[in-house]
């Protein structure tokens, strides 16, 4: 199946510092991008559940309040899927964004409606 990359960017009305635990976190995680996430901090493999399924993703990449990678583990796929949150402020209007990047097999419709209906969820919690 061909991979689509699609990269979304939204505005919080919350600082990075308190954006940063909603995406490198398990209970952060858990409270807006799936129903549970667990992490095995040995090998820094989460694992993210939805509606009973379980999808497994590493850890390769995370920088304090800027950053978040996370490459899908997955052995039948050589061309692994991945999703990125980046926190960005705007130095000029001191906007905070976040902005996704998610290499998946969703095409851009899907992918869009997916991600802002989770952002919509997230932006609930924090209230931005």
């Amino acid at each position: 199946m061909a991979k689509n990359k699609y990269v979304g960017e939204f505005e919080f009305n919350a600082s990075k510092k308190m954006l940063y635990p909603y995406f490198s976190t398990a209970s952060g995680l858990a409270q807006w991008f799936a129903d549970d996430v667990n992490i095995n901090n040995e090998d820094k493999v989460y694992t993210f559940i939805w509606d009973g399924d379980e999808t497994k993703a590493k850890l390769t990449s995370n920088r304090t309040n800027h950053h978040v990678r996370f490459d899908v583990v997955d052995e039948d796929d050589d061309d692994n899927n991945f999703f990125e949150f980046k926190i960005e402020m705007n130095e000029l209007t001191q906007s905070v964004y976040v902005r996704i990047t998610d290499y998946s097999d969703m095409d851009d419709e899907e992918a869009n409606e997916l991600w802002e209906t989770l952002i919509h969820d997230l932006k609930e919690i924090v209230g931005g």
